[in-house]
């Protein structure tokens, strides 16, 4: 097949899945068959795109004009194909936990959730691959509202709530701030295409740059910046499996990975960079990663604890981006794999305890690490990854953004991922520790407690094991966003 063809099909093969899917709704094994099935073609196609990347091709499907100059069409290069890799990586492992997850508890509905899943992976390559502002809006909207059904799975008034807040927040950002901003970008450069260096030089000049930039990071709410971020930790009702998305397969990484396309892509990092025009932006996420980890510090609820821990992570990614240099962008295109491996696992490990022992606060975890060692271990993996320490991949994503903020000589940006590190510590580590080494809690000494079913537990070990391999091959990583071309 040609590299276009090979873009085509990564593109129709979820999409395909969810047809077949739901025709076999009636048939649970056939079903989670055709997932499993869907989600290993796609993994295998975007690596076959991957080599023709490395290798230095740049895959092009043209598709349909809107308008003259504006087109729904898709390009290939490093940073879509990078998210493209986790996503579509991250797809199998999900839906191997899903099946564990989803059976265990009886859940509802199981055939739209897959169906959904499907639509929100393929909208999640649309993003990836989108070769100009015009198309990653369709595909990011798409996102937005193909989860929707995800958060609210469970049908009770939380679930309502939660899925409330989640549209309110990511449409009304979209359509307020993010739409206006493409619409402005498209008349001030006369063209919405993703291109090496930036569209703007020239066309825009010093206030305007700044506000410009606030719109894109602001209207873009899936990246959760503070104060447009409460659909997170709202959208912590829905399934485990869910929430793995949000935090590390498609949603919350297409809002990061969209902030660093358009900075590299429409902005140009030099262009920012000989203007300082987005250093307002900059210090507002470092904020978010300092306060975001404050506030996880005073959550009893698991998820709710992570919640915020992806909160603050993914600013790491957006000060990376306005960092406008070199090493900034290589951090930060870095952290994006290393938190989804990460944040991935700690999402199955809470799932898995929910799962085998219905607790849901961290306060009830105490000696349950007895009853669930492989689980807890698997967790302070994820832990240790997302602080950053040897020997998880972590380390590598925080060392790029220091020297990223030195090479910019931002002390105080130093300063706030050091602090950030240390907070992570105070608010991750203690969860296995307690489980392991504290007096148990009330019903967690006695036997009836055991591991989550088999599918969760492979999936956890998948991840965990991916945790240590971005620490000792983290080259392959490298040398891709590497290729990314910023000039």
């Amino acid at each position: 097949m040609t590299d276009a063809q090979l873009v085509v099909l990564a593109l129709c093969i979820p999409l395909a899945g969810a047809v077949f899917i739901g025709l076999f709704s009636r048939q649970p094994n056939a079903r989670e068959s055709v997932t499993l099935v869907a989600a290993g073609g796609l993994f295998v196609t975007v690596l076959a795109i991957l080599g023709e990347v490395a290798a230095g091709a740049r895959p092009v499907v043209t598709g349909i004009d809107v308008l003259p100059g504006l087109s729904l069409s898709f390009a290939v290069e490093p940073l879509g194909m990078l998210f493209a890799l986790i996503a579509s990586g991250l797809w199998i492992v999900n839906s191997v936990y899903s099946i564990g997850y989803m059976r265990a508890n009886d859940e509802p509905r199981q055939t739209p959730f897959y169906i959904c899943f499907a639509i929100a992976i393929a909208s999640t390559i649309g993003i990836a691959f989108a070769e100009n502002l015009f198309t990653l809006f369709i595909f990011y909207e798409v996102l937005t509202l193909s989860t929707y059904p995800l958060v609210t799975h469970k049908g009770n008034g939380d679930a309502i709530r939660g899925g409330r807040v989640y549209l309110l927040f990511l449409l009304g950002t979209s359509m307020v701030l993010f739409l206006p901003a493409i619409i402005w970008t498209w008349v001030l450069a006369g063209t919405l295409d993703f291109t090496p260096g930036g569209i703007l030089a020239g066309k825009a000049e010093g206030p305007v740059v700044g506000i410009l930039l606030g719109l894109y990071v602001f209207g873009i709410g899936k990246a959760a910046v503070m104060p447009f971020h409460r659909w997170l930790p709202a959208a912590m009702v829905a399934p485990t499996p869910v929430s793995a998305l949000l935090h590390a397969v498609a949603v919350v990484k297409a809002g990061v990975f969209s902030v660093m396309k358009i900075v590299v892509y429409i902005f140009g990092i030099d262009f920012l960079s000989a203007g300082g025009h987005g250093g307002w932006l900059l210090y507002i996420a470092a904020a978010t990663v300092i306060v975001a980890s404050l506030v996880a510090m005073t959550k009893d609820n698991l998820k709710a604890r992570l919640a915020y821990s992806t909160v603050s992570q993914l600013s790491y990614v957006v000060v990376g981006a306005l960092l406008a240099t070199n090493l900034g962008m290589v951090g930060g295109s870095m952290h994006i794999a290393m938190h989804a491996v990460g944040k991935i696992t700690l999402f199955f490990c809470a799932g898995a305890i929910y799962t085998a022992a219905h607790k849901t606060e961290i306060s009830e975890l105490s000696g349950l690490g007895r009853a669930m060692p492989f689980t807890f271990a698997a967790f302070a993996v994820g832990a240790i990854s997302i602080i950053g320490l040897p020997p998880f991949g972590g380390v590598w994503s925080k060392w790029y953004l220091t020297l990223g903020a030195l090479e910019a000589g931002q002390l105080l940006i130093v300063a706030a991922l050091m602090l950030s590190s240390l907070l992570n510590v105070a608010y991750l580590l203690p969860i296995p520790f307690k489980a392991f080494f504290g007096a148990p809690a009330e019903g967690n000494a006695g036997g009836g407690i055991k591991e989550a079913p088999l599918p969760c537990l492979i999936a956890i070990g998948a991840t965990s094991l991916g945790c240590l391999l971005l620490f000792l091959f983290p080259d392959p990583l490298h040398h891709l966003v590497t290729l990314i071309q910023t000039r």
